[in-house]
């Protein structure tokens, strides 16, 4: 993270959390009374996408920390349940959603530990099971060498029974987490892709052999793993590279240590298409087979995406026939086809996920 311009909510006190995060960005913090400041600030720059990786704004969240995952109603969706503590990114992957899901992007992060806990203890008192997680609208760890966020919902989750956090990253940040006592409930989840396409389109990401080394250490402090092929990008001779990731996978970890591994293909909205092309023109990520789907994003043929996760899902078996594996976003014919069945009941595929969450985390079987 290489912040050249700090911007501060002028409403918020300078405590501990403020305080920690600002000692480690190292730049100048300018108070401001009005977000636009920063708006315009980002809007005025030739190339404001990249401008915004390296402009931060702390403030706090004006509105809902914990909430539903959008998913949408033509795709089955994982009930998953956000954290919402920041937003954007400091990579720079090249068909990131964020490019175009934020006018103008800002990387904001918020502060607000304690009353942060307060939303969370009242989440873990109902009676039910959350998988909870802080990757929707940032990279979970690009905080970690900054912040004391994520070592505090490590350990505020440890001392509860019905929920799971997962960190989603293409970041080896883990060695404030790894003394922790986790108490078994957090998943560290990576997001993986072949070398090529983590040379050619992950900008600032750690390599492959990076993460997974990273998910080793991580593994050998207790801690439960997760991995997410999203999005696979179908390129020449792709399924080989596909099944090698797979294969390094089972070379660092067990394969009772992952909870769950997600599959979904490149899909992006059409609008993000022309940000792919003037901030990356060396790039043919988005000159693929693609038709509008019924979320109208743009997919690869359904033929074309049944194919490559036949490819990874039989390679994954081969090493861990026992992992839970999920789709992201498909729907019921991709699903029979690749997985033999179809989570097709409300709830079914949340359900799936919470078991094996249980199975893994030390949660209450109870409750599910």
């Amino acid at each position: 993270m290489k912040i050249d311009t700090l911007f501060i909510d002028h409403l918020l006190p300078i405590d501990d959390e403020t305080g920690y995060l600002i000692s480690k960005i190292k730049a100048d913090p300018q108070k401001i009374e009005d977000i636009r400041t920063v708006y315009d600030f980002i809007n005025n720059s030739d190339d404001p996408i990249s401008l915004a990786k390296k402009t931060l704004y702390i403030t706090r969240n004006k509105g809902a920390v914990i909430r539903n995952c959008p998913g949408t109603s033509h795709y089955t969706c994982c009930d998953y349940t956000i954290l919402h503590t920041g937003t954007f990114c400091t990579m720079d992957c090249s068909y990131c959603i964020l490019q175009a899901y934020f006018h103008p992007p800002v990387l904001q992060y918020f502060t607000g530990l304690k009353s942060l806990g307060h939303e969370l203890q009242a989440t873990f008192c109902r009676n039910k099971i959350f998988r909870i997680g802080t990757g929707e609208y940032t990279d979970s760890l690009i905080w970690e060498k900054q912040s004391l966020m994520p070592q505090f919902l490590v350990e505020t989750f440890a001392g509860q029974d019905n929920s799971v956090l997962e960190l989603k990253t293409k970041t080896v940040n883990i060695e404030s987490l790894l003394p922790l006592d986790h108490n078994g409930k957090t998943i560290i989840a990576w997001s993986l892709n072949t070398p090529d396409i983590i040379r050619s389109q992950e900008k600032g990401t750690a390599s492959l052999i990076s993460r997974l080394e990273a998910a080793k250490r991580a593994e050998s402090k207790g801690y439960r793993l997760a991995f997410h092929f999203d999005p696979i990008v179908i390129y020449p001779d792709c399924e080989f590279h596909y099944r090698d990731v797979i294969r390094q996978i089972f070379k660092y970890v067990r394969p009772e240590s992952i909870v769950w591994i997600s599959l979904g293909t490149f899909r992006f909205m059409p609008g993000l298409k022309q940000v792919i092309e003037k901030r990356f023109p060396a790039s043919t990520i988005c000159y693929g087979e693609f038709i509008p789907g019924l979320d109208n994003k743009m997919r690869y043929f359904k033929p074309l995406r049944i194919n490559m996760y036949k490819e990874m899902i039989s390679c994954i078996k081969a090493f861990a026939p026992d992992v839970l594996i999920y789709f992201c976003m498909e729907d019921e014919e991709v699903w029979e086809k690749c997985l033999g069945f179809f989570p097709g009941k409300e709830g079914e595929l949340g359900n799936m996920l919470d078991q094996s969450a249980v199975s893994h985390c030390n949660l209450d079987k109870a409750l599910i």
